[in-house]
């Protein structure tokens, strides 16, 4: 559903920059040159998601424009000509999401940018540690201005607890100064499970120490900020380490996706494979490991060409995680894919399996007035943290072939 973007401007270059700003984000913008306007669109029914507010307009030369927007708790950019300490501390009272000043192209990337986290950031959990429920609220609700989901514990046994509860946390912003475990300490105990590349930790401290954020970084935060901070500071400071995480997040897919196919690649899931059976000996999980072959597949590129071919393998990875969605998939190269699943129940397993063979089965591709099936042998066994997985692998693979011998679109499991 389209979000409604309220953007309030007398200028009508400035209305239209913002208004294609707005349209590229996925926006639909409704301008508004004078209060008056505000007034009759906000009388109306309206489902307003942001607006941005123009500080000086025609019959409202002083901001009156900003407590109109907000009383309808429409979250509010504020967007100005004149930027004075006066104005400044006039607009921060307020409860606005950011201010941007009409001073040169960078200003509306950064409007580009905080327009694009109000509607990505509720996908974004960040967790706030502190004792202080006055201090913990405040930060609370700079957060919740800028659409983030949010999440409050008073001290770092709690904080560890919503990391193992709440899987969307990406964030956490701890203060330094809490009974039993203090800041540091959390840091440390924190970095023992989420590296840098899963979760951002910032530190946060009212104590006038001046190594303060050199033993927070130190011991594994991002960031460190210095109580009381400023409302702007504490927004840059989230939206660049936001930003970082997720440029991290990107690279860690690019190294560790199949290209064609989306799946994970080959060294993603030795690396996680080996992970997940070693922890297997501590949690007493059982896991199998399965390989899957698609025949007759060099027929298939011979035949119809290599763009049909990649459909062919475009399709079969997009069953894969409709039938194993919590376990891991990947695509080893070519036509093979593996994959590690926990398994308690063999028989409810080897069903599962089967039942995604007839799907493969039963799916169809197109190439120009041709319709094209296809099949896969599978084979599967279980798997242990006492042995290499790829020695483990090696064994499947002959169960796959011993599948291919068989006549192709079968399981051969070996128990």
């Amino acid at each position: 559903m389209t979000k409604q973007l309220l953007v309030v401007e007398d200028s009508k270059h400035v209305a239209q920059v913002i208004a294609h700003i707005g349209k590229s984000l996925g926006y639909e913008p409704v301008i508004a040159a004078t209060l008056a306007e505000v007034n009759a669109l906000l009388d109306k029914p309206h489902d307003f998601f942001l607006a941005t507010i123009d500080y000086r307009i025609p019959d409202a030369l002083d901001g009156e424009a900003i407590p109109l927007v907000l009383k309808h708790g429409i979250p509010s950019i504020v967007v100005t000509g004149r930027m004075d300490d006066k104005t400044r501390k006039k607009i921060l009272n307020f409860p606005v999401v950011d201010y941007i000043t009409k001073e040169n192209a960078q200003a509306y990337h950064y409007l580009l940018r905080v327009m694009k986290y109000q509607q990505t950031n509720r996908n974004i959990g960040v967790l706030v540690v502190d004792d202080s429920l006055t201090s913990r609220n405040q930060v609370l609700q700079l957060l919740k201005r800028r659409n983030f989901k949010t999440y409050g514990v008073p001290d770092g046994s709690k904080a560890l607890q919503a990391l193992q509860q709440y899987k969307d946390i990406k964030m956490v912003i701890t203060d330094h100064e809490m009974p039993g475990m203090d800041g540091i300490e959390l840091v440390q105990r924190i970095r023992k499970e989420h590296g840098k590349e899963e979760l951002i930790v910032i530190g946060v401290s009212g104590a006038d120490r001046s190594f303060q954020s050199a033993r927070f970084i130190k011991n594994g935060a991002d960031d460190f900020l210095n109580k009381p901070f400023c409302p702007e500071e504490f927004y840059c400071r989230i939206m660049h380490n936001i930003e970082k995480l997720q440029h991290m997040e990107e690279m860690h897919k690019a190294a560790n996706t199949d290209t064609l196919t989306g799946l994970y690649n080959r060294r993603y899931f030795f690396e996680q494979g080996k992970k997940k059976l070693k922890k297997s000996l501590k949690n007493d999980k059982r896991y199998l490991l399965v390989m899957f072959d698609l025949d007759k597949f060099k027929a298939i590129n011979d035949t119809y060409g290599h763009d049909v071919g990649d459909e062919v393998l475009i399709c079969f990875a997009n069953l894969m995680p409709q039938y194993f969605a919590d376990d891991l998939v990947a695509r080893l190269g070519g036509e093979e894919f593996v994959l590690l699943a926990h398994c308690d129940d063999i028989a409810l397993m080897q069903g599962q399996i089967e039942a995604f063979r007839e799907a493969v089965a039963q799916t169809v591709v197109t190439s120009g007035s041709a319709q094209l099936n296809f099949t896969t042998s599978i084979g599967a066994a279980m798997a242990d943290g006492k042995g290499d997985i790829k020695e483990q692998l090696s064994q499947v693979d002959k169960l796959l072939y011993q599948a291919k011998k068989n006549g192709r679109n079968c399981l051969v499991l070996q128990a």
